[in-house]
């Protein structure tokens, strides 16, 4: 027997799987092709991306990667130190979840009767969340937080029809004067 899974089956996580999950902060120079060797770099040492986000800095000619990656720890330290050599990388670094504030963003899109809508609008509230779009079959809400709370609210809507999510990267900045 077969068994068939689709973008929406939900998965083991890959931490528990991979090893520990890290994200790191590196910030390059705008230039096509960067993402492509540091991409290399994880690939080589075995290490999953499973989050990123790129964005172009508050000066046009550098950009932001935050990159959730899960992999063996004892090989981080020698990425770290690889994707630091790279050409166009300025800096790399790890961030410790305690000395930093991360938080990601999900939309997700359930198909709900209006008969259930108020259900769903309260569990939204609960969360922090808001509808951003609202048919008489579906809605979609949107939800800003860390990765528990996200998983928590898909845990939650579970009780509706979920037609899809869609969730960014982890964005991460390191407290107080730190840099990122």
């Amino acid at each position: 027997m077969s068994t068939i899974v689709t973008t929406d089956t939900p998965s083991p996580n890959p931490a528990k799987i991979r090893g520990g999950t890290h994200t790191l902060s590196i910030l390059v120079n705008n230039a096509p092709g960067v993402l492509m060797r540091i991409c290399q770099v994880f690939s080589r040492r075995a290490f999953n991306i499973d989050s990123l986000v790129v964005s172009q800095g508050r000066n046009g000619h550098f950009s932001r990667m935050t990159i959730g990656i899960s992999g063996d720890p004892n090989g981080l330290h020698q990425i770290i130190m690889q994707v630091s050599k790279l050409v166009d990388v300025i800096h790399c670094s790890e961030h410790n979840l305690d000395a930093a504030v991360t938080k990601e963003m999900m939309l997700i899109k359930l198909k709900c009767s209006p008969a259930e809508r108020s259900q769903a609008l309260q569990i939204t509230e609960h969360f922090g969340g808001k509808t951003v779009d609202l048919t008489p079959v579906s809605m979609i809400v949107m939800i800003n937080g860390d990765s528990p709370k996200l998983d928590a609210a898909v845990a939650m809507f579970s009780q509706f029809d979920i037609i899809e999510t869609v969730r960014t990267g982890k964005v991460v900045m390191a407290r107080g004067e730190m840099p990122t």
